[in-house]
């Protein structure tokens, strides 16, 4: 269905990213373009041969100190301060004035997803129980801990008083943010929302459990080969870390203060398996139900979409029935698209891969360039639509999604136009 006569259109003003390709969105982006992954052994913490995946992709040389004090990075856990430092960077790019009439506080939400939340404070604090007993727990375990702590404390730097919560839908929870950002605005509730996700989940408890789960890639010898989506020798994702996030605005609101508009949020799906607590449902026939939604909400036809940035995790499962899922809603359509997996190079950031991702479909509506999907070598016939295999792909961009596909059955599907003036 076409949204209501008396909607808001919706656009994307500010980006924020934290990456394992950069520390904003600038470097991460150019590093997208250049085919550059961001696998790499994992140094987080020390791995042994009781590890069956050594690898990761880890945000490098991060230091949060411009924007916090030792004190506070000491209390925050760095799930965390990776949303606090991709927010402040979307809202400098989106040129808001936090200390002027313009803003209304209560007109003014955060909502940020997190699958995870602060496991890495848990696991430090679990271990200082059981070796110093329960009163030396820190008293900052829970706030350090809670997913919701990163809504709160963008919230809490930034004066906005409206709705204010976190997403925790596994890898869909930063997906579900933006889309529930963007229908805020679009009913009349806000006139201005921080939405993404944040995740640091390289982690020995994390890492142990997604391996033993079979989720993960073993290429231990050949990190940056690793994330390879819907190529035949695929063997698991890569786990990734970082943070990705978005400033919506009415569009008359952006108008009336002359803001930077790079891209319209048009359509929001959403649905569940109802089938598995971590295989798609065959034929991802949840995922069809988004992108069909999502198409409906949009009010755009199949043939109108030129790019669909994929959930594409480099697993078996995941890869082969996205590609049923896009055949089936887009028919003849589908191989025209362009399907491309910035996981290959970011890895997967879990809770936060939406937001990210949201951040990219973004820039190739703006900019005309879809970043390549690398590690493709080895066709697999079960995966063959164009995957941006052979590099960036330059052709205008005017109608994409982009795919965020959670355990327990999570289907998120956003529609993103680029932006023309009208």
């Amino acid at each position: 269905m076409n949204p209501p006569i008396n909607s808001r259109r919706v656009v994307i003003t500010g980006l924020g990213t934290v990456t394992p390709l950069g520390n904003d969105t600038t470097s991460t982006w150019d590093s997208l373009l250049a085919g550059k992954s961001g696998a790499t052994s994992i140094t987080h913490f020390d791995t042994n041969d009781q590890f069956s995946t050594r690898i990761a992709c880890e945000v490098k040389e991060f230091n949060p100190s411009n924007l916090l004090d030792p004190k506070e990075i000491k209390r925050l856990d760095r799930f965390a301060q990776f949303a606090i430092v991709a927010a402040a960077e979307a809202m400098n790019g989106s040129g808001l004035d936090i200390e002027s009439a313009e803003i209304q506080p209560e007109r003014f939400g955060v909502i940020f997803g997190s699958g995870i939340g602060g496991i890495s404070t848990l696991e430090t604090q679990h271990d200082v129980y059981n070796k110093k007993g329960p009163k030396r727990v820190s008293p900052f375990f829970i706030p350090m801990f809670i997913p919701d702590i990163a809504a709160g404390l963008i919230s809490i730097r930034y004066g906005a008083k409206g709705a204010n919560y976190a997403t925790v839908s596994a890898c869909a929870s930063s997906a579900h943010a933006i889309g529930d950002a963007f229908r805020f605005i679009e009913r009349g509730d806000a006139d201005v929302m921080i939405a993404g996700g944040s995740e640091a989940t390289i982690t020995p408890l994390c890492v142990s459990g997604f391996a033993n789960m079979k989720a993960l890639s073993t290429r231990n010898e050949n990190p940056e080969g690793a994330s390879r989506p819907f190529d035949a020798g695929r063997d698991g994702f890569v786990i990734g870390e970082g943070s990705g996030c978005v400033v919506l605005e009415s569009l008359e609101f952006a108008i009336k203060r002359s803001a930077p508009i790079i891209a319209e949020v048009i359509g929001y799906g959403v649905s569940a398996d109802a089938y598995h607590i971590t295989l798609p449902a065959p034929e991802g026939k949840g995922a069809q139900y988004a992108m069909r939604m999502a198409l409906k909400d949009a009010g755009i036809r199949a043939d109108d979409v030129d790019y669909i940035n994929a959930h594409g995790t480099s697993t078996i499962a995941n890869d082969r029935n996205e590609t049923m899922a896009i055949k089936e809603v887009m028919g003849d359509a589908a191989y025209s698209i362009i399907v491309g997996s910035t996981k290959s190079m970011t890895g997967h950031l879990l809770g936060a891969a939406g937001g990210l991702e949201t951040v990219i479909t973004a820039l190739s509506c703006k900019t005309g360039l879809i970043p390549p999907t690398i590690n493709y070598s080895d066709p697999d016939p079960d995966c063959d639509l164009d995957y941006a295999q052979h590099g960036v792909v330059e052709r205008d961009v005017s109608i994409a999604l982009t795919n965020s596909f959670g355990f327990g059955g999570h289907n998120v599907c956003l529609a993103i136009r680029a932006w023309n003036g009208e």
